[in-house]
């Protein structure tokens, strides 16, 4: 099998899944697209609410909007490219490349970030009303 065969499926349905946000414009209400169960059962942000909108934003160049609809998800993004990254260089190479996802204390960090984001998103005093999606 081609070594770079995984990392070409995966950006093969990354980019489909790219293709049928930027066709749907989560950022118009009413689209085929569904509404976060979270927020439409129980009221709140889930840490992952304006993902869809975020993706959409970003794949348009307008990075303030992808920050507002969920900058933490916007790292997330950045943070899974590298990974990518550095994933299909070591296919192509032959090579382990081990970046960040495998460091030791890499999942506890991103549950605490997940945890806090999902918190602070929801509080309704001070600056963090200007968090809801």
């Amino acid at each position: 099998m081609h070594r770079l065969a995984q990392p070409l499926g995966v950006a093969a349905l990354a980019a489909g899944a790219c293709g049928a946000i930027w066709l749907a414009d989560p950022t118009t209400p009413g689209g085929w697209l569904p509404v976060c169960p979270t927020k439409a059962i129980f009221g709140i942000d889930c840490p992952g609410c304006g993902s869809l909108r975020m993706l959409y934003s970003l794949m348009h160049g307008d990075l303030a909007a992808a920050l507002r609809y969920n900058a933490v998800g916007l790292v997330a993004v950045v943070l899974l490219v590298i990974a990518f990254g550095s994933w299909t260089y070591g296919r192509a190479t032959g090579r382990t490349i081990r970046g960040w996802q495998h460091w030791r204390w890499s999942p506890m960090v991103a549950l605490a970030v997940t945890v806090v984001w999902f918190v602070v998103r929801n509080l309704d005093f001070g600056p963090f009303p200007a968090l809801y999606v």
